[in-house]
């Protein structure tokens, strides 16, 4: 088994470069380079910390045959609440930090937002399955109600909040993960 090969296409399929993985990890951008050119191998508690940084854990970074998992489950969902903002994030998909995109369903309570994102790159999506929200981009705000869509590049500080009465509840995708 090639480690720092599986480490390199790991980071690479995160997107992020050497220096990123080396700052979130506590390294040098020298010692990602070396270790992914097997040049150097890494302690098992800094693998650990690697692979955690990365979205995956040791045994399925060592597991040559797991399978990837199609369909989620109810119990798969991992809630947060966030009283001060009233909503509730729904990560519908878990571990989903590793992939390209990250959906989470979001609940709004009433006067409820989501927590303002920065500007980054990538794409934003959003469904509204119940209620109606506000997108806020930048100084501008739109409206949206249960059966339409939003989509926007992040390039100002975004987010939504509850437009009504009522819960709102949105599907919500972005690339590259950011919640």
């Amino acid at each position: 088994m090639n480690i720092g090969e599986k480490i390199k296409l790991l980071r690479v399929t995160n997107g992020l470069t050497q220096e990123e993985l080396a700052n979130r990890c506590e390294l040098t951008k020298g010692f990602i380079s070396q270790l992914e050119r097997d040049l150097t191998s890494p302690s098992i508690a800094t693998l650990v910390d690697i692979l955690e940084c990365l979205g995956t854990n040791l045994k399925d970074f060592f597991n040559e045959s797991i399978e990837e998992k199609i369909v989620f489950e109810k119990e798969d969902t991992f809630i947060q609440e966030d009283l001060e903002n009233k909503n509730e994030i729904h990560w519908i998909v878990p571990n989903a930090q590793k992939n390209l995109m990250e959906p989470i369903m979001i609940v709004l309570e009433p006067e409820g937002q989501s927590s303002p994102q920065d500007p980054h790159e990538g794409e934003e999506f959003g469904y509204v399955l119940s209620g109606t929200i506000f997108v806020h981009i930048g100084n501008k705000k739109y409206k949206a109600k249960k059966g339409e869509s939003f989509y926007f590049k992040p390039s100002m500080t975004h987010y939504i909040s509850n437009a009504g009465n009522s819960k709102a509840k949105v599907l919500w995708l972005c690339t590259p993960p950011s919640f």
